[in-house]
C-alpha cells in the first residue's frame, strides 16, 4: 500500500513539473501583479514571475497602456535567471503574434494595419502591431512625398508585399491602397460625367504642355491647345496652381480613365467670323507672335493667326531668314492673301503692304535714264550696281566699255566703287534691270552704224589677232570674227595670215542695237560676191567654169 502510494506521488510530482514549467521561446499569457521603477511585473503563473518594460506595451507614438490586473500575453524567453525570475519580453509575443497574422493577411491577399514610425535609407518603418516592416519612399503615395511628417504614427492600412519570416522581412505599400481606393472613386467620378459637360475643376499642376485639373478625386488634362483660342506659349501665362475654372470635357476614355478637358471651347470661335472681318487683299495691323524658317506668325486677333511665308515678306531680301526681317512682338501691316476655313489657315503678305519696287523704278526710270549707284558684286559676266529702292541693276561685261573688251574694263572696278550707268531696259515680272555704263553720254554704238544695215559690205580694221578669230573695229565699235568666218576656203581660215592693222572688207551678219553687237564676217562677203558673179556673168551649168566667171566679174569690176 505504501508502495504503491509513493509511485503515484512520483508519477504526479513528475507530472506537475511537466505541467508547471512551461516551454521557453513559446508564448505565455500572464497577469500584471504590480508597476514599479518603469517595469511591469507579470505573474505568468507556474509560481514565476517577470518583469518587462513599460514601454514594450507602448504603440508607437504613444504612452504605454498597461494597468495592475491586465492580462497580457509575453513570450518566455529563459525560464530562471540568475535572480531567479523568468525573462520574459511583451514585444516578442506581439512579434509572435504580428507574424502569424500577418502571414494570414498575404495569403489572403487583405490590408494590415500599421503606423510608419521612422525613417530608414530608402524609406521608412512601419510598426505592424508588434512586427516591423519596411516601406520604400517609392511605395509612400502614388506622387513623390516631400515631407512625410504629417503619415508619422498615424494608423492606416497598408498592403504586404512581400514577407520572410525567416529572414525576418516584410515589405509594405501605402500607394497600393491609394492607387486601389483612388481607381474606386475615379470610376465613380467618371460614371457621372458625360462628354460635352461644363463643370469646375481646381489646377493641380503646370508643365509645359497643358494643366492637371482636379475634377473632385478625378484629374483631367487641359492641353495648351485647348486653353485659348489664341497661341499660348505656357499655360503659365493663363492659368496658376489652385485656381478654380470653368472646362468642359471634351473626350473621356472609358478603357484607361482618361479625360480631356477643354476651355475656349466654351468661349466663341473667331473663326466663325473670320471670312466676313478679313476679306481678300485687304490690309491689317497685327503682332508678330512666333518666327521660324520658314515664315513668321502674325495675330490679327486673339485666336486668329495668320502666317507670312518668307517668300512674301520682302521684295528684295531674298533667302534671308524671317528674323531679319521683323521681330517677335512686332506691330506689322499685313495683307490678307488667302482664307482656309476647313484647315483655320490664313496666308499674309508684308511685301505686298508695299508697292513692287522694280514697277516704282520702271515708272520714275524710263530706258535711257541715267543713274548713279555703288558696286555691290563683281562676277565673271558683270557688276551688280546698288539702285534706289534696295534693288540692283547689272552691268553686262559687253556693257562697260567701248574701247576695252569686258573681260578687261571689268577689272578696272571694285566693290563700293559708285558708277554712272543708262538703264537699258527693266523687266518686272523678272525682276531685272540692265543698265549701261558705257552707254553714259549717249550711244555711240547707234551712232556709229547708224547707216549700216545687215548684208553691207565694209571695211574695218583689224586690232587684234588671237586662237579663236580676229578683233576689228568699226567707227569704234568692236567686233570679232571667229576663226570659220575668216574664209570661205576651209584652207585660209587662219588667223595668223592676218596682222594688226591690216584692212579687211567684211559682210555686216547682223546689228544688235540692244546688246550694242555688230556680227561681221569674210566668209559671207565671198559667198555673197561669188553669187551675185554667177547670177551677172553666168552659170557653171551652162558651160563656163566657175574660175571664167570670177575671171570676168573682176574684170568687169576693172
Amino acid at each position: 500500500m505504501a508502495m504503491n502510494s509513493m509511485e503515484d506521488f512520483e508519477a504526479l510530482l513528475e507530472e506537475s513539473f511537466e505541467m508547471d514549467t512551461p516551454e521557453e521561446g513559446s508564448v505565455v499569457k500572464g497577469k500584471v501583479i504590480a508597476i514599479e521603477a518603469g517595469q511591469a511585473i507579470i505573474d505568468v503563473g507556474y509560481k514565476m514571475e517577470g518583469r518587462v518594460e513599460l514601454k514594450e506595451f507602448a504603440e508607437p507614438g504613444e504612452a504605454p497602456k498597461v494597468e495592475v490586473g491586465d492580462e497580457v500575453e509575453v513570450f518566455l524567453r529563459q525560464v530562471e535567471n540568475s535572480r531567479g525570475e523568468a525573462v520574459i519580453s511583451r514585444e516578442m509575443a506581439r512579434r509572435e503574434e504580428a507574424w502569424d497574422r500577418l502571414e494570414k493577411a498575404y495569403a489572403a491577399e487583405e490590408r494590415v494595419e500599421g503606423a510608419i514610425f521612422g525613417r530608414v535609407k530608402g524609406g521608412f518603418t512601419v510598426d505592424l502591431g508588434g512586427a516591423v516592416a519596411f516601406l520604400p519612399g517609392s511605395q509612400v503615395d502614388v506622387r513623390p512625398v516631400r515631407d512625410a511628417g504629417p503619415l508619422m504614427g498615424l494608423k492606416q492600412p497598408f498592403q504586404v508585399l512581400k514577407m520572410d519570416r525567416r529572414r525576418g522581412n516584410i515589405v509594405v505599400s501605402r500607394r497600393a491602397i491609394l492607387e486601389e481606393s483612388r481607381a474606386e472613386q475615379r470610376a465613380e467620378v467618371i460614371g457621372n460625367l458625360t462628354e460635352g459637360q461644363e463643370v469646375d475643376g481646381v489646377v493641380k499642376n503646370i508643365t509645359e504642355y497643358g494643366a492637371f485639373v482636379d475634377l473632385g478625386g478625378v484629374d483631367g488634362l487641359l492641353h495648351v491647345t485647348d486653353m485659348a483660342w489664341r497661341r499660348v506659349n505656357h499655360p503659365s501665362e493663363i492659368l496658376t496652381i489652385g485656381e478654380t475654372i470653368k472646362v468642359q470635357v471634351i473626350k473621356i476614355n472609358k478603357e484607361t480613365h482618361r479625360i480631356s478637358l477643354g476651355m475656349k471651347q466654351l468661349q466663341e470661335d473667331p473663326w466663325d467670323l473670320v471670312a466676313g472681318k478679313y476679306p481678300l487683299e485687304s490690309v491689317h495691323t497685327g503682332r508678330v507672335t512666333n518666327i521660324t524658317d520658314y515664315g513668321a506668325f502674325v495675330e490679327l486677333e486673339p485666336g486668329v493667326e495668320g502666317l507670312v511665308h518668307v517668300s512674301e515678306m520682302s521684295w528684295t531680301k531674298k533667302n534671308v531668314h524671317p528674323g531679319k526681317i521683323v521681330s517677335t512682338s512686332q506691330e506689322v501691316e499685313v495683307m490678307v492673301l488667302e482664307i482656309d476655313g476647313a484647315k483655320r489657315r490664313v496666308s499674309l503678305g508684308l511685301k505686298q503692304t508695299q508697292r513692287n519696287p522694280w514697277e516704282v523704278f520702271a515708272e520714275t526710270h524710263p530706258e535711257g535714264t541715267e543713274v548713279e549707284g555703288e558696286v555691290k558684286n563683281i562676277t565673271e559676266f558683270g557688276l551688280f550696281v546698288g539702285l534706289p529702292g534696295d534693288i540692283d541693276g547689272m552691268v553686262h561685261l559687253s556693257d562697260l566699255s567701248w574701247d576695252e573688251r569686258g573681260e578687261d574694263a571689268i577689272q578696272n572696278y571694285r566693290k563700293g566703287d559708285m558708277v554712272q550707268a543708262v538703264v537699258s531696259e527693266v523687266d518686272v515680272e523678272k525682276e531685272r534691270i540692265s543698265l549701261s555704263i558705257k552707254g553714259v553720254g549717249g550711244d555711240k554704238f547707234a551712232e556709229a552704224v547708224g547707216g549700216v544695215k545687215r548684208g553691207s559690205v565694209v571695211t574695218v580694221t583689224v586690232t587684234s589677232i588671237e586662237d579663236g578669230g580676229i578683233e576689228v573695229e568699226y567707227e569704234g565699235m568692236k567686233a570679232f570674227i571667229r576663226r570659220s568666218d575668216l574664209s570661205r576656203d576651209r584652207a585660209e581660215q587662219r588667223p595668223e595670215r592676218f596682222s594688226v592693222g591690216d584692212k579687211v572688207d567684211v559682210r555686216i551678219t547682223n546689228v544688235d542695237t540692244k546688246a550694242h553687237r555688230l556680227g561681221v564676217s569674210i566668209k559671207a562677203r565671198e559667198i555673197a560676191e561669188e553669187k551675185e558673179a554667177v547670177e551677172q556673168y553666168g552659170s557653171s551649168d551652162s558651160g563656163a567654169s566657175l574660175g571664167d566667171i570670177l575671171g570676168a566679174a573682176l574684170k568687169g569690176d576693172e
